[in-house]
Parts: structure tokens; sequence; C-alpha cells
């Protein structure tokens, strides 16, 4: 068993192609010994954004704090805010964006614990 709280877990600033002002922290993963899946927690500062992308994997995700939107692979984006659930499915492409100019937008990731 693991218990942690995220003010005690570090947070990596993402630098990746396409990325903006976006921060990763990895409360639970294979390191704690999770058979199957790893928790991610992103972190994204006003205008911030992860990068348009697909993988081969599903993630469910859970907004915490904030709101935003999801940029699907049609380019339409959908609003999220603390409290909503999405799905992406594998193969679908997406992207987190912050759409506020004050507030971070910030939500649990769960993905295989092969691609945290």
């Amino acid at each position: 068993m693991k218990i942690t709280n995220l003010e005690n877990v570090p947070r990596t600033e993402m630098t990746a192609d396409g990325v903006f002002a976006t921060f990763k922290q990895l409360p639970i993963g294979s390191a704690d010994g999770a058979p199957n899946f790893s928790l991610r927690v992103f972190t994204l500062e006003p205008g911030g954004h992860t990068p348009y992308h697909a993988h081969p994997w599903e993630h469910e995700n859970y907004v915490i704090a904030g709101e935003g939107a999801i940029r699907t692979e049609n380019g339409e984006e959908h609003p999220i805010r603390a409290g909503d659930f999405a799905l992406i499915l594998p193969n679908e492409k997406h992207q987190f964006r912050n759409t506020s100019e004050h507030e971070n937008l910030q939500f649990i990731c769960l993905v295989p614990k092969e691609q945290e």
C-alpha cells in the first residue's frame, strides 16, 4: 500500500514538442509496485497545453481544478472543468488546453504503467 499527498510528489516541467506551461507529477506508478496503471497529475498554467497527439492506449482523466478544453481529432474543443471525467480512446488525437487567464487547470490522467 502507498498513501501520499500531491504536495509531497515531485513536479517536473514537460519539455516535449508542442507542450507549453505544463507540469507532471507521478503520485502512483510502477516504482511503487502498481501492477497495471500509473496515476499522473498534470498542471497546466494559464494558456498552457499538452501536445496535440495520439497514442495506442486509452487513458481516463478527472479534472481536479480549473477549467479548460480538450481539442479532438476534428479540431473541435470540448469545455472541461473541475469535477468532469474524460475518456480518451486508443489512437484518438487530443490535446488538453487551459483556457483560463488566471487559474491553473489540473487533472488526473490514468494510463497503463508502461506509459507513465
